[in-house]
């Protein structure tokens, strides 16, 4: 059975900056912890990644598996889905959806279901949820808010 997390965070930028880190998904590695390799293996016709293959090492789950992408026309929600069983997961959906606040930063919220393709324990499926949530948001708002980022 797959289990679904939404976390949010505010992130002092606007939407279009946050976007920006999340489709660049060649830079993961730089910063998220588990992403060992993000390479983008189709593209839409404006550019945009359609099907992404990742390589993670979270230390209690290590897979490698490819993500199909949609987006939303302005870039307010951006959703994905497990293309086919991994090692680890028999199914993935996630989104991300993106709102501007008055003061300039937006309001991010994650969703994630996983349905793991292996028995885990409930301690450790839920130490993974967390770093998964963790990077999705906090290394995300640290990656985008970064001096130098880019705007």
């Amino acid at each position: 059975m797959a289990d679904s997390s939404t976390q949010s965070i505010i992130i002092g930028a606007p939407p279009d900056r946050v976007a920006a880190v999340i489709c660049d998904f060649p830079s993961y590695p730089e910063w998220t912890d588990a992403v060992r390799r993000a390479e983008v293996i189709e593209e839409y016709e404006d550019g945009y990644a359609s099907q992404v293959r990742f390589t993670i090492d979270a230390g209690v789950l290590a897979d490698e598996y490819v993500l199909a992408y949609e987006y939303a026309e302005d870039l307010s929600r951006i959703e994905w889905h497990l293309v086919e069983p991994s090692k680890m997961q028999k199914a993935q959906h996630g989104s991300y959806d993106l709102v501007g606040n008055p003061d300039g930063t937006t309001t991010v919220t994650y969703t994630l279901e996983v349905e793991l393709s292996v028995a885990m324990l409930g301690m450790f499926r839920r130490k993974a949820e967390k770093m998964i949530m963790d990077a999705a948001l906090k290394q995300l708002k640290r990656r985008v808010e970064a001096p130098g980022a880019a705007h």
